[in-house]
């Protein structure tokens, strides 16, 4: 076995598997929409007809999808990636979906002989970019030792072993649950000091400067004043998929979350106005129509 593949080559799959070439190493790709990954072509990748035609012959595995169903659709079936493994192959599952889906199908790949880890991204697509995303590992340590190479050239800002397979996605639920709740908290602080008579602009600039200032606080500041990109590095949809994960696992553990299911009940409202195409920090405008007050420009 030689050579790399990768699954799913979206907005987060198409910059990581772009680090992995930048790194020389050979990718072979397969995007359900074969056009949004042409632009990797001419980067070097090799583009795939199926994600089982991606893997075969590959040593690493790499997958990036939307959620449960999608990650099940590229994984099972006789055109899926576990068809294409080969035995001693490694999968390195980096979609936030389910953690009880990825012991799942741990155990299917397992059956063929192929070792699986999950290890889902912390960062936005510009951190990716700038070499400072980080990256949680669930599975067994061999696995990790054999793919850590590739890890490392796509997240440059450390890898951390959390555990056995399916706690990296936990890890993950864990982290985004905070982002959705401190984009709320922001939101707040920002029109509070707007009603007083503080410039938009004038408190965000003092937030981003006090100790409040998290990445996610630095990223979407500029969201605020409609300096950010109109992009949506991460919208209303996805982070409801995520927040429900985390509700989700609440429930099982018996862990409540309460500013988690209020960070939803808002996201509701904005997906409700039809921002559920907006990056989350559409929040901002939500709370910010209640309080009689302008959305962001980028609105």
């Amino acid at each position: 076995m030689s050579g790399l593949a990768f699954v799913g080559l979206g907005a987060m799959g198409s910059r990581l598997a772009r680090r992995l070439l930048e790194a020389k190493h050979p990718v072979t790709g397969y995007n359900r929409t074969a056009a949004k990954a042409r632009a990797l072509e001419a980067a070097g990748l090799k583009l795939a007809p199926s994600p089982r035609a991606a893997v075969e012959g590959a040593v690493a595995v790499f997958s990036m999808v939307t959620d449960d169903a999608a990650l099940r659709a590229v994984a099972l079936g006789e055109n899926g990636i576990v068809a294409g493994l080969g035995r001693g192959a490694v999968w390195v599952e980096m979609s936030t979906v389910s953690p009880a889906v990825t012991r799942e199908l741990g155990a299917v790949v397992a059956a063929r002989g192929a070792a699986m880890l999950d290890a889902p991204v912390s960062g936005s697509t510009i951190t990716v970019e700038q070499g400072a995303a980080s990256i949680a590992v669930g599975g067994e340590r061999d696995a990790l030792e054999r793919v850590r190479p590739y890890l490392a050239a796509m997240a440059p800002g450390g890898i951390t072993h959390v555990g056995p397979l399916g706690l990296a996605k936990t890890m993950k639920i864990a982290t985004n649950l905070g982002l959705a709740v401190q984009m709320l908290a922001f939101a707040e602080a920002v029109l509070l000091a707007e009603k007083a008579g503080i410039a938009r602009e004038t408190a965000v600039e003092a937030l981003l400067k006090s100790v409040i200032a998290s990445p996610m606080v630095k990223y979407r500041g500029p969201y605020v004043v409609g300096t950010m990109a109109r992009e949506a590095w991460f919208n209303v949809g996805m982070m409801q998929k995520d927040l429900q994960l985390a509700l989700d696992q609440g429930h099982a553990t018996g862990v409540t979350l309460p500013t988690t299911a209020l960070a939803q009940q808002w996201l509701t409202m904005a997906r409700g106005l039809g921002l559920g195409e907006r990056d989350f920090g559409a929040l901002f405008d939500v709370l910010a129509g209640l309080s009689g007050l302008p959305p962001s420009p980028n609105t």
